[in-house]
């Protein structure tokens, strides 16, 4: 098969590579139909996580078709569609039972494309496959589909639901990439008062108007009277920068929520000179996707509106341009990319 194979720090290339085969009885291998590049992506690329080693196929998270599974795979069979879960879920340990797959101490987690082979790539193999699949309604389209993957349950579990956003809530966003539109999206579920998003690229500030933000701003006047008046309710890191998590400490009211949800390659400061009587909550934390199956049926019934999150597609043979759009989204006006196998 054809896969995008990581080399080392800033090395990466679409190569020939085995095929998957199943090694334990609960692995599925799918082909993949759709898949897309995240901000991690680019991390481990960059050589930001040591983990990864090189000879790694990248990615996690895509959507395709089962073509095989191993003898204790119960709910799934060659042919089914299927969502791949970036996280997978051993299904009987302790953190599973109570929903923290991506803690998982089964041999789960974020393994994906991190600790195995990936999802950029024609095949790949699913450990936990009947724990670490959800099955796609023929009438999902594949772009939405996929963002169900990761990118809707990170806004939502990491950032909307850690950081109890409540209505009539004041929710502010800081980051305007994928996961912060999404947070905007999401967020609305709950009827929040206003929803507004911060980001210094204009453009991403007019998709956060188009996806139902209320106000949508560089860090200027608006975040100045949010600090020095009432203050948000909720304020969500997604931007991954340093800069954005004080611009958070500044924006959050007396007892409000900051909800991480950035990745963050460089050291952040942590104000608590300023913090400490304020009654702050801080939450950070790694996806769990076991909001995927809810979310899918809110997007089924037109209560999850994801128009406007995806801007570019390609083929997957086009995978490396794929990286240096995403990597380059301020001057390429991307957002989330879907590679379709073709």
């Amino acid at each position: 098969m054809r896969a995008l194979v990581y080399h080392g720090p800033s090395q990466a290339s679409w190569d020939t590579a085995p095929d998957p085969v199943i090694e334990e009885p609960g692995d599925a291998i799918v082909r993949i139909d759709a898949t897309t590049v995240c901000g991690t992506d680019l991390h481990i690329r960059r050589g930001d996580l040591p983990e990864v080693k090189p000879g790694t196929v990248l990615g996690h998270e895509a959507v395709g078709e089962v073509v095989e599974v191993g003898g204790e795979v119960h709910h799934l069979r060659p042919g089914d569609q299927v969502i791949v879960s970036a996280v997978s879920s051993c299904g009987d340990c302790g953190e599973c039972r109570d929903a923290r797959y991506g803690q998982c101490r089964g041999g789960g987690g974020w393994i994906l494309g991190n600790l195995i082979n990936g999802t950029h790539a024609e095949l790949v193999r699913v450990p936990f496959a009947d724990h670490s699949t959800t099955r796609r309604p023929c009438c999902l389209p594949l772009d939405d589909a996929v963002l169900l993957a990761e990118l809707l349950p990170t806004a939502y579990e990491v950032g909307v639901r850690n950081g109890h956003v409540c209505p009539g809530d004041t929710v502010v966003v800081v980051g305007a990439g994928p996961v912060g539109l999404a947070t905007a999206v999401v967020a609305r579920l709950y009827s929040p008062r206003r929803v507004i998003v911060v980001d210094l690229a204009d453009a991403r500030l007019e998709t956060a108007l188009r996806v139902g933000a209320d106000a949508a701003e560089s860090p200027g006047r608006m975040i100045a009277d949010l600090a020095e008046g009432p203050g948000a309710d909720v304020v969500v890191e997604a931007s991954g920068d340093p800069d954005g998590f004080v611009l958070c400490t500044r924006a959050v009211r007396t007892g409000g929520h900051i909800a991480n949800i950035g990745t963050h390659g460089r050291p952040a400061t942590l104000h608590l000179e300023s913090l400490w009587r304020k009654n702050v909550t801080i939450s950070m934390g790694q996806v769990d996707t076991s909001s995927t199956p809810r979310l899918l049926e809110l997007m089924r019934s037109g209560r999850l509106p994801v128009c406007g999150l995806v801007t570019h597609t390609f083929g997957l043979e086009r995978m490396e341009d794929a990286y240096e759009v995403f990597a380059h989204g301020t001057a390429t006006g991307s957002l989330k990319i879907v590679l379709h196998r073709e």
